[in-house]
């Protein structure tokens, strides 16, 4: 005999777990981002970012540096992680 409470409750275990997954830009900024500098530069007061879109710029500069190549809604996923974690700009 099933039982849907059963099934609710195995449904709802698996919500968290989807939850922590990490965001598209997440792996991209750990894997090249990190090695420059950590999250004491999108903490501190004196932070040279102060918009979105100065955000998404930065990224872009970062990643024209290290030469990676990286696709429009690449540096746009790493910059929405960097406001997602860090910053909060409003869009």
């Amino acid at each position: 005999m099933s039982h849907p409470w059963l099934l609710a409750i195995t449904l709802l275990s698996l919500v968290p777990a989807a939850a922590a997954s990490p965001t598209p830009g997440q792996p991209l900024y750990e894997a090249h981002c990190l090695g420059c500098h950590g999250p004491e530069v999108y903490t501190r007061e004196d932070r040279k970012v102060t918009s979105l879109p100065g955000l998404q710029r930065q990224v872009q500069r970062c990643e024209l540096a290290l030469g990676l190549k990286w696709f429009d809604d690449e540096i746009g996923a790493v910059a929405d992680y960097l406001n997602e974690s860090y910053y909060r700009f409003e869009p």
